[in-house]
């Protein structure tokens, strides 16, 4: 029930109301609310709850002493609850708490061979949904389930009561002809059900015809009995057509991309440059030579840096770019930039957070202009100790746009040319350098975790295709500017917490006690383990990949090491920072592309002003931005994985080399040397033998002949299949590790498959750079878990559907280098 609605209700004054109203636990929050506050919610489901039976709305009025004018207002606000999946209605009409039920509320998540699962609320176990079940429902719909039974790998399995929200109104797919028809074929393989299309007309008096890529407006959801039904709301266009995937990536993951009128409207209001009324408050820091250091493709330049020596330390200033002075709160740009979350950095091409005019113009720190910006001034000692900083709004003026590779080569590689053309700065790069070698010390001391992992850039053509892709070399101008972005986030967290200012923080947990023993398990097989008993520290964690870095199996170790890990994410309640070791870290240094850092930005200014800052519900807002993140990655790794299938169509019947990526109950991933290419080994191309997947281990173990296949191993393999349409590669075995098989003590190489005695030699790629680890995003795929695992956990021999996934996620073209 909306607010103005209760607002206007004829109800009486608090001093009429009854004891039994207020008994209301929550009787003060709706008071402060409503000025005629009904009961709350939860006084509802309490009464409920006391009661322990289902009673209908006449009986739950009376038991909350509800007079006849306020029983209509009455009813929507159950009838609210019921929407939300708070209460349910029985066939009577009676109202009844889901969990007294044994009802259970969460969203579906659906699978491409037809069945899906339920995510609960209460974070219990999922529970299956056949795919009987799934005909009623899409992917993202939220639905109330009872457990009907268990399926036959005794999973608990559920039927719908009730669908709360339907989480889909617009599809992004393909148009294909069935027997006469057009249907649209989901891009998301997690929508299972073809859509039919209502002859309705399209813009244009255009009709979209069988191939063509279209967007549907649903008109009628699915039922038990009938597909979902849907009219053409827009057509992108063929499927092989340039930029498509982009296209298709932005619909399938409701990405924003087109900016609002309201905000474009602010957005051209804004001055071109700095005005002088924009100066008042401001220190002017113009002298001082800050310089920006980026990659070559870098447009939006948050983060600017200079470095003195000051006695027997350093003064060290990071000033980033000013963006919450231009965008206010509860503005259309505030709003934009909250639902879009972060910017989207696709392969040619940006979906940025803020408008052109502002991410590559006003706010971005652009060489030789006037620029306004927050500063983190920080004292350093020798050890790498901040000594003291402090934060304050200035006017700066970027001396030069610098590049890592530029930087790199005057300071490490004593290019002459390179010295020569920043002759004029080299003084203060030198000290920034020496600052980052004491920084490295106090990394290291710290305990915070080093993971070798390999970036890839891809080249393309005049046609936009993929003609190379490289590896992206970090040289340690990335890591200096690195270091300097991780100091200022750790001062702009400890100055929030002084001052008690609500922020996002930016939290990255340990292990869970779960992932902790499968990680034992696991090391104890080597003879080795892991320190810190239940709750080890990053340090625990540094010094056992320090001890096993030069071993032939250090990939494999430090992998699984990695997958141990939980993901980081954006939440108010500081827990620290595990990868980084550090009690408390928020992010503060990208405000032009992540939407926590503007919260950061507009915190600190409210703590300066002895003020506070509460955009709102900071828990939803941290969750939000943590989901717009796994959103992002989702869509770029779709683009990536589609345009590497494009590139690989033509190398069909070739030979690669690479490692196993990943083991999954259906078989192995191969991530191919030199091109950083995924694919799929299927179960079946193992060989003759009965295959068990074993979780701890990273093992398929085959049963007759004791053949073992584990993550890391180096294998040769056949691309034999490249399908575009689902973004899957699929390899024949050729040549397996060489290795002792658990019985019998035989050198293996597989019957059916190997052609060579000769052992695949057991190498990391030499490609790969050791970076600061937050989360274990990008190496944890292909999952194992909801989409994959749970459909073939159980399987034991080599008759599971053919299944792959698509080729691997390289990082986005953005640099990571602000932590």
């Amino acid at each position: 029930m909306s607010r103005n609605k209760e607002n206007n209700k004829p109800r009486r004054g608090r001093s009429q109301l009854s004891a039994i109203r207020r008994a209301d636990p929550f009787f003060e929050r709706e008071s402060a609310s409503y000025e005629q506050p009904l009961p709350s919610r939860e006084y509802v489901e309490q009464i409920l709850a006391e009661r322990g039976v289902p009673m209908s709305v006449d009986a739950l009025a009376e038991a909350l002493d509800i007079r006849e004018q306020e029983l209509e207002f009455f009813s929507r606000r159950l009838g609210a609850m019921v929407r939300d999946g708070q209460l349910v209605r029985n066939r009577r009409g009676d109202c009844l708490l889901p969990d007294k039920a044994d009802l259970i509320r969460g969203r579906v998540q659906g699978h491409a061979d037809g069945f899906g699962f339920v995510i609960r609320d209460d974070k219990g176990p999922d529970v299956f949904l056949g795919p009987r079940t799934m005909r009623e429902v899409l992917h993202g719909d939220r639905v109330i389930v009872r457990i009907a039974g268990t399926d036959r790998r005794g999973r608990p399995e559920g039927k719908i009561v009730e669908i709360l929200e339907r989480g889909k109104q617009r599809i992004v797919g393909r148009v294909l002809e069935q027997h006469g028809v057009l249907v649209v074929v989901p891009e998301d393989r997690r929508i299972a059900q073809d859509i039919l299309l209502a002859p309705a007309a399209l813009k244009g008096r255009k009709k979209a015809v069988a191939g063509q890529v279209v967007t549907v407006e649903l008109i009628e959801q699915p039922t038990k009995f009938a597909q979902p039904v849907g009219k053409i709301v827009e057509i992108l266009g063929n499927y092989a057509d340039a930029g498509m995937e982009i296209e298709i990536a932005l619909r399938k993951h409701d990405l924003p991309f087109e900016f609002s009128s309201e905000a474009k409207a602010q957005a051209r209001k804004l001055p071109l440059a700095v005005r002088k009324k924009d100066l008042a408050g401001r220190e002017d820091i113009r002298h001082l030579p800050l310089v920006t250091i980026d990659g070559e493709t870098a447009r939006d330049f948050d983060d600017a840096v200079y470095c003195e020596r000051q006695g027997r330390g350093f003064r060290l200033i990071v000033a980033i770019a000013d963006v919450s002075h231009y965008v206010a709160p509860g503005s259309p740009l505030d709003r934009e930039s909250h639902d879009r979350g972060n910017s989207v950095y696709f392969p040619r091409r940006v979906i940025p957070m803020l408008p052109e005019r502002l991410s590559n113009g006003l706010c971005s720190l652009n060489p030789e202009v006037d620029r306004l910006c927050m500063v983190c001034d920080m004292s350093l000692s020798m050890t790498g100790a901040i000594k003291t900083y402090r934060f304050y709004p200035a006017v700066m003026f970027s001396h030069a746009r610098l590049t890592y590779n530029k930087v790199a080569a005057a300071l490490y590689d004593k290019d002459p040319v390179a010295r020569e053309e920043l002759a004029g700065l080299l003084s203060q790069l030198e000290n920034l350098d020496r600052l980052f070698r004491v920084l490295l010390k106090a990394r290291a001391k710290r305990g915070a975790i080093d993971f070798e992992t390999t970036e890839t850039r891809m080249i393309f053509d005049d046609n936009g295709k993929i003609e190379r892709i490289v590896p992206e070399r970090r040289n340690d101008a990335h890591r200096l500017i690195e270091e300097c972005m991780l100091a200022a986030n750790v001062c702009a967290s400890e100055f929030l917490q002084a001052r008690s200012q609500p922020a996002l923080y930016r939290v990255h947990e340990g292990p869970t006690l779960e992932r902790l023993e499968r990680l034992r398990g696991f090391l104890g097989e080597f003879g080795l383990d892991i320190g810190g008993g239940d709750d080890p520290k990053a340090s625990d964690y540094a010094r056992l990949l320090e001890k096993v870095k030069d071993r032939p199996d250090a990939q494999l170790l430090q992998t699984v090491m990695l997958r141990s890990l939980r993901q980081a994410v954006y939440s108010p309640d500081n827990v620290g920072h595990f990868g980084l070791a550090y009690e408390a870290y928020t992010h503060f240094t990208s405000p032009i592309r992540r939407y926590p850092d503007l919260l950061v930005h507009r915190a600190i200014k409210a703590a300066l002003e002895k003020s506070r800052y509460e955009p709102g519900d900071w828990d939803a807002i941290g969750l939000h931005c943590s989901q717009t993140e796994r959103r992002a990655d989702e869509a770029t790794r779709d683009v990536e994985s589609w345009l590497k299938c494009f590139y690989m169509q033509d190398k069909v019947g070739a030979e690669f080399t690479g490692s196993v990526s990943a083991v999954v109950p259906f078989g192995l991933f191969v991530a191919l040397d030199d091109i950083f290419i995924e694919g799929l080994i299927h179960i079946s191309e193992l060989g003759s033998d009965y295959f068990h997947f074993d979780e701890t281990r990273h093992e398929l173990l085959g049963e007759r002949s004791g053949t073992a296949y584990r993550l890391s191993d180096r294998v040769r393999v056949q691309l034999v299949r490249v399908d575009l349409e689902t973004t899957k590669i699929d390899f024949r075995l050729i040549e397996g590790p060489q290795r002792v098989t658990r019985r019998g003590g035989k050198t293996t190489r597989d019957n059916a498959q190997m052609r060579s005695p000769t052992a695949v030699v057991d190498k990391t790629p030499s490609a790969v750079r050791r970076a600061p680890v937050e989360a274990p995003k990008g190496t944890a795929k292909p999952k194992t878990g909801k989409t994959a695992t749970k459909s073939r956990a159980k399987v034991k021999p080599a008759r599971v559907s053919r299944k792959s996934v698509s080729s691997s996620n390289s990082k986005t073209n953005k640099s990571r280098k602000r932590g």
